[in-house]
Protein backbone atom coordinates (compact mmCIF):
# COMPACT_ATOMS: atom_id res chain seq x y z
CA UNK A 1 0.00 0.00 0.00
CA UNK A 2 0.98 3.66 -0.82
CA UNK A 3 3.13 5.04 2.14
CA UNK A 4 2.61 8.67 2.77
CA UNK A 5 4.82 10.95 1.55
CA UNK A 6 6.88 13.76 3.36
CA UNK A 7 5.14 15.63 1.08
CA UNK A 8 1.91 14.83 2.97
CA UNK A 9 3.70 15.53 6.28
CA UNK A 10 4.94 19.59 5.62
CA UNK A 11 1.73 21.16 5.12
CA UNK A 12 -0.26 22.97 7.54
CA UNK A 13 -1.15 21.35 10.60
CA UNK A 14 -5.01 21.68 10.35
CA UNK A 15 -4.64 20.63 6.72
CA UNK A 16 -2.77 17.04 7.95
CA UNK A 17 -5.41 16.79 10.74
CA UNK A 18 -8.68 16.71 8.26
CA UNK A 19 -6.39 14.71 6.01
CA UNK A 20 -5.32 12.17 8.50
CA UNK A 21 -9.06 10.43 8.92
CA UNK A 22 -8.92 7.30 6.52
CA UNK A 23 -5.24 6.83 6.66
CA UNK A 24 -3.71 3.84 8.06
CA UNK A 25 -1.47 3.28 11.02
CA UNK A 26 0.62 0.39 10.64
CA UNK A 27 3.33 -0.45 13.13
CA UNK A 28 5.36 -3.42 12.43
CA UNK A 29 7.00 -5.69 15.37
CA UNK A 30 8.25 -8.90 16.63
CA UNK A 31 4.90 -9.59 17.31
CA UNK A 32 3.45 -8.91 13.72
CA UNK A 33 1.81 -6.23 12.28
CA UNK A 34 -0.53 -4.07 13.99
CA UNK A 35 -3.03 -1.87 10.94
CA UNK A 36 -5.63 0.81 11.80
CA UNK A 37 -7.83 3.25 10.36
CA UNK A 38 -7.69 7.02 11.62
CA UNK A 39 -10.77 7.70 12.21
CA UNK A 40 -10.33 10.70 15.13
CA UNK A 41 -7.49 13.02 15.37
CA UNK A 42 -6.82 16.63 16.98
CA UNK A 43 -4.47 19.56 15.74
CA UNK A 44 -1.93 20.84 17.91
CA UNK A 45 -0.26 24.06 16.64
CA UNK A 46 3.11 25.66 16.76
CA UNK A 47 4.05 28.27 19.53
CA UNK A 48 0.46 30.56 18.81
CA UNK A 49 -1.43 27.41 20.62
CA UNK A 50 -1.97 27.58 24.54
CA UNK A 51 -3.02 23.71 24.51
CA UNK A 52 0.48 22.76 22.55
CA UNK A 53 3.65 21.35 24.24
CA UNK A 54 5.18 23.87 21.69
CA UNK A 55 3.50 26.88 23.82
CA UNK A 56 6.43 27.36 25.72
CA UNK A 57 8.70 26.99 23.39
CA UNK A 58 11.49 23.67 22.42
CA UNK A 59 11.88 21.39 25.39
CA UNK A 60 13.97 18.33 25.88
CA UNK A 61 10.44 16.45 25.75
CA UNK A 62 9.01 18.39 22.73
CA UNK A 63 11.95 17.88 20.18
CA UNK A 64 10.20 16.08 17.83
CA UNK A 65 7.44 18.23 17.73
CA UNK A 66 10.20 20.59 16.04
CA UNK A 67 11.61 18.30 13.40
CA UNK A 68 10.43 18.27 9.11
CA UNK A 69 6.72 16.69 9.30
CA UNK A 70 6.80 13.31 9.10
CA UNK A 71 7.81 12.64 12.20
CA UNK A 72 6.44 10.58 15.09
CA UNK A 73 6.25 12.44 18.70
CA UNK A 74 5.08 9.81 21.59
CA UNK A 75 4.93 11.26 25.21
CA UNK A 76 3.76 9.78 28.79
CA UNK A 77 1.13 11.28 30.26
CA UNK A 78 -0.65 11.17 33.30
CA UNK A 79 1.96 8.67 34.60
CA UNK A 80 0.37 6.22 32.87
CA UNK A 81 -0.55 6.12 29.05
CA UNK A 82 1.72 7.07 26.00
CA UNK A 83 0.15 9.71 23.10
CA UNK A 84 0.94 9.35 19.59
CA UNK A 85 1.29 12.33 17.56
CA UNK A 86 2.44 12.96 13.84
CA UNK A 87 4.20 15.93 13.22
CA UNK A 88 3.65 18.64 10.56
CA UNK A 89 4.91 21.57 9.10
CA UNK A 90 8.40 22.72 7.70
CA UNK A 91 10.92 21.89 10.65
CA UNK A 92 11.18 24.08 13.50
CA UNK A 93 8.08 24.80 13.10
CA UNK A 94 5.88 22.76 15.81
CA UNK A 95 3.22 21.55 15.26
CA UNK A 96 1.18 17.61 15.25
CA UNK A 97 -1.96 15.72 15.24
CA UNK A 98 -2.32 13.46 18.31
CA UNK A 99 -4.20 10.17 17.28
CA UNK A 100 -7.18 9.69 19.34
CA UNK A 101 -8.86 6.54 17.70
CA UNK A 102 -8.10 4.18 15.11
CA UNK A 103 -10.53 1.26 13.85
CA UNK A 104 -8.61 -1.85 14.69
CA UNK A 105 -7.96 -3.75 11.24
CA UNK A 106 -5.18 -5.89 11.07
CA UNK A 107 -3.38 -7.59 14.38
CA UNK A 108 -6.43 -7.21 16.25
CA UNK A 109 -5.70 -10.66 18.23
CA UNK A 110 -2.22 -9.06 19.15
CA UNK A 111 -3.65 -5.49 20.29
CA UNK A 112 -6.66 -7.52 22.64
CA UNK A 113 -3.26 -9.18 24.35
CA UNK A 114 -2.22 -5.80 24.40
CA UNK A 115 -5.00 -4.13 26.11
CA UNK A 116 -5.28 -7.31 28.50
CA UNK A 117 -8.49 -9.13 26.81
CA UNK A 118 -10.47 -5.88 26.04
CA UNK A 119 -13.95 -5.50 23.18
CA UNK A 120 -13.01 -4.35 20.08
CA UNK A 121 -15.65 -1.90 20.50
CA UNK A 122 -12.97 -0.18 23.59
CA UNK A 123 -10.07 -1.45 21.90
CA UNK A 124 -8.31 1.47 20.37
CA UNK A 125 -10.97 4.41 21.06
CA UNK A 126 -8.51 6.52 22.99
CA UNK A 127 -5.08 8.21 22.38
CA UNK A 128 -3.82 5.78 25.21
CA UNK A 129 -5.42 3.07 23.92
CA UNK A 130 -4.11 3.11 21.16
CA UNK A 131 -0.77 2.99 21.90
CA UNK A 132 -0.63 0.07 24.60
CA UNK A 133 -2.67 -1.90 21.99
CA UNK A 134 -0.45 -1.28 19.19
CA UNK A 135 2.74 -1.22 21.68
CA UNK A 136 4.04 2.49 21.12
CA UNK A 137 6.26 3.56 23.50
CA UNK A 138 8.62 6.18 23.88
CA UNK A 139 11.36 3.80 21.45
CA UNK A 140 9.51 5.05 18.36
CA UNK A 141 9.70 8.44 19.64
CA UNK A 142 11.20 10.69 16.91
CA UNK A 143 11.26 7.89 14.42
CA UNK A 144 11.18 9.41 10.87
CA UNK A 145 7.46 7.80 9.45
CA UNK A 146 8.23 8.29 5.88
CA UNK A 147 11.33 6.09 5.53
CA UNK A 148 11.40 3.56 8.89
CA UNK A 149 10.83 0.23 8.42
CA UNK A 150 8.95 0.11 11.90
CA UNK A 151 6.25 2.54 11.84
CA UNK A 152 4.56 4.18 9.23
CA UNK A 153 1.02 5.94 7.43
CA UNK A 154 -0.68 4.54 4.55
CA UNK A 155 -2.99 5.81 1.85
CA UNK A 156 -5.07 3.38 0.82
CA UNK A 157 -7.71 5.20 -1.11
CA UNK A 158 -10.31 5.86 1.35
CA UNK A 159 -11.92 9.22 1.21
CA UNK A 160 -13.17 10.45 4.01
CA UNK A 161 -16.19 13.21 3.24
CA UNK A 162 -18.39 13.41 6.12
CA UNK A 163 -16.74 14.20 9.27
CA UNK A 164 -17.68 16.33 12.60
CA UNK A 165 -15.33 19.20 13.88
CA UNK A 166 -15.89 19.65 17.59
CA UNK A 167 -13.32 21.25 20.42
CA UNK A 168 -10.73 19.41 21.77
CA UNK A 169 -11.06 17.52 24.51
CA UNK A 170 -8.64 16.65 28.00
CA UNK A 171 -7.47 20.00 27.71
CA UNK A 172 -7.83 23.09 30.14
CA UNK A 173 -6.47 25.95 27.40
CA UNK A 174 -7.44 26.37 23.39
CA UNK A 175 -10.88 24.72 24.46
CA UNK A 176 -12.43 27.10 21.50
CA UNK A 177 -11.19 26.20 18.33
CA UNK A 178 -12.66 23.58 16.23
CA UNK A 179 -9.88 21.41 15.70
CA UNK A 180 -11.01 17.72 16.80
CA UNK A 181 -12.05 15.53 13.64
CA UNK A 182 -13.84 12.71 13.74
CA UNK A 183 -15.10 10.62 11.33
Amino acid sequence: MPRLSRHFFVRPTLTVTRELLGKYLVHQTRQGLFVGEINEVEAYANVDDPASHAFRGRTLRNTPMFLEGGHAYIYFTYGMHYCLNIVTEQADTAGAVLIRSVIPIEGIKMMQKNRGGKPLKILTNGPGKVCQAFGLTKQQNGLDLVTSTELWLEDRGKKISRFQKTPRIGIRNGTNKLWRFVS
